[in-house]
């Protein structure tokens, strides 16, 4: 999942690109009958990224304005980076809101027309997993309406009991003080240089909860460090992860 990290470790700040997600479904695919080894897709040294109405703009992660139906569809086509079985995972771009109004362009509303561009033929394909409007990332669908419900419950008591479904890495400027621990911060969003980005508040008030902050709480370990930065494993333990 690619998104900007701006978060209070121990006094240092975490800002960088989360360059890698790894969904904690392990258990849950075994008893869907399937294997869990991923795919590594690496594009060979040298190669292009995918054109497209998402490859063309300067900053890959937006979702562009006036984007028709059609190109929606070809956009999240291009943004599947594996398919298992009846697995599908997607990097879904900030801007797209999963559900909306009738009418309204959604991941929801096109997934008919993504299920036959992708050849899937009557397996309409369903959200497991996905991060909200305002969040860039994997997306986990699913054709088999029976995998789509072990991995929800699946999803669902792993957030009742803080355990993590999702696992980020990012560049810190700063090393921590403490290789391994839990942040605990409130987050909100906030409209920056045109994009919305979740921005701490050290000491949130009731009435920024009642506005929408949000608290969190999440386990990080510092991997490795160099030339005062330092690369660091974050696992949320709240929210949608």
């Amino acid at each position: 999942m690619r998104a900007i990290l701006a978060r209070e470790m121990d006094g240092r700040r975490v800002s960088g690109w989360v360059w890698r997600q790894r969904l904690a479904v392990r258990g849950a695919l075994e008893d869907a009958g399937f294997g869990t080894e991923a795919r590594n897709q690496n594009q060979p040294r040298g190669s292009r990224q995918r054109s497209g109405p998402l490859g063309d703009q300067p900053f890959p992660g937006l979702l562009p304005k006036n984007l028709s139906r059609e190109e929606l569809v070809d956009a999240l086509r291009a943004a599947v980076v594996d398919r298992k079985g009846p697995l599908v995972t997607l990097n879904k771009p900030q801007g797209l809101p999963v559900t909306g109004k009738p009418g309204e362009l959604t991941l929801l509303s096109v997934l008919p027309e993504l299920s036959q561009s992708l050849g899937l033929g009557e397996r309409e394909l369903q959200v497991v997993r996905a991060s909200g409007k305002e969040s860039s990332g994997l997306v986990l669908l699913s054709s088999c309406p029976q995998t789509t419900s072990r991995l929800q419950k699946f999803f669902i008591h792993a957030r009742r009991a803080q355990r993590p479904t999702a696992t980020y890495c990012a560049v810190t400027n700063g090393i921590p003080a403490t290789s391994e621990g839990k942040i605990q911060t409130a987050l909100k969003l906030e409209h920056i240089d045109g994009v919305n980005l979740s921005v701490p508040v050290k000491t949130p008030s009731r009435k920024d909860i009642l506005e929408g902050v949000k608290k969190t709480l999440s386990h990080f370990r510092v991997l490795a460090t160099s030339s005062g930065c330092a690369l660091v494993q974050l696992q949320p333990l709240t929210g949608p992860g």
